[in-house]
């Protein structure tokens, strides 16, 4: 197996002092605080670091990260990729998003199931929690001590995308939190974490609760045309709390796509797997055992059910996901 400090030398090998880099993610806080050490291992190697964006960010923990951390990313609207000679994708793949497509990419770095190996360099390793740990171990093989915002962005992408280590975690981002946990303001850290919620999100959530369908140990909410699918994370990770529910299906139609956030308790069938054999046919699909997205074309599903208002919309998301789910292993 490749070292960590050999993995990194070659991901610096594809860089010079006049590489021009654009680091492009679909932001959350792992996405986020990855960018931001790909930025700190670039620090007077390259000519420039720029790291961009495309989704919606409306969750206020994720702006309050953006705020608190400092992280300077700017849209992918905004940015003329004319400008750079070298590209990276971190927490993500070239063929999750359509936003990646088009661009020959120097690197790739990711924690989430291999789909895609088009890039110069590629690491991708689905046995992490977090990509943030993965960039944590790439410092640690440098000898490069993080800042404070770094630290506890790094930090926050580990605790977020394991959960606080009840989700997808390995002893790896153990360690790395451990080693983190020296150099981090943990005033950023808790500012973070309280911003979980705004009026709007607590609005939705209700209306969720009220209009939620369990059946067969799943809770199921179709929340109809929406313009903040963040919203969908909340009510999923809320719906995995009700008592003796193991599955959440939560979706909602933004710019004529179908969002859908799948949430399980680790113990069945993988979210993940379940997304792509449910969804893959009609757009993007895929995630870990325990979460899962899947951004669908309402045109393609439209082809199959005829009628894509909500009622239909909700009964096909419980038809697809009741004949793949599959069943607890025992």
């Amino acid at each position: 197996m490749t070292s960590n400090r050999e993995k990194v030398k070659q991901f610096l090998s594809h860089f010079s002092g006049t590489s021009k880099v654009l680091v492009i993610i679909n932001a959350d806080p792992d996405a986020i605080a990855s960018a931001m050490a790909v930025k700190r291992i670039l620090w007077r190697r390259v000519s420039e670091v720029v790291i961009t964006y495309f989704n919606k960010i409306t969750r206020p923990d994720n702006l309050a990260m953006i705020e608190y951390t400092e992280a300077g990313i700017v849209p992918l609207s905004d940015v003329d990729k004319s400008l750079f000679s070298k590209f990276v994708v971190v927490d993500s793949q070239p063929d999750h998003n359509e936003n990646f497509s088009g661009i020959e990419y120097d690197a790739i770095i990711d924690h989430h199931p291999l789909s895609c190996t088009d890039g110069a360099f590629v690491d991708i390793r689905p046995d992490y929690g977090a990509c943030s740990t993965m960039f944590t171990e790439y410092m640690r093989s440098l000898n490069v001590k993080p800042s404070a915002k770094l630290a506890s962005a790094l930090m926050l992408g580990i605790k977020t995308d394991t959960a606080n280590f009840t989700r997808q975690a390995s002893s790896r981002d153990i360690r790395a939190f451990q080693f983190l946990y020296k150099y981090a303001n943990m005033n950023i850290v808790t500012k973070v974490e309280r911003a979980y919620m705004t009026e709007s999100d607590l609005d939705f959530l209700g209306n969720a609760i009220k209009k939620r369908t369990i059946r067969d140990n799943r809770a199921f909410y179709h929340a109809g045309i929406i313009s903040k699918p963040d919203e969908l994370v909340v009510a999923a990770d809320f719906f995995l709390s009700i008592a003796g529910v193991n599955w959440s299906v939560v979706s909602g139609v933004v710019d004529k796509k179908l969002i859908v956030i799948l949430r399980n308790d680790g113990l069945r069938k993988g979210a993940g797997k379940t997304a792509q054999e449910a969804f893959s046919k009609f757009g993007s699909a895929g995630g870990h055992k325990t979460m899962a997205r899947a951004e669908l074309d309402i045109s393609l599903i439209r082809k199959e059910i005829n009628r894509v208002n909500q009622k239909a919309l909700t009964q096909w998301v419980v038809e697809r996901i009741t004949q793949t789910a599959g069943k607890k292993i025992e």
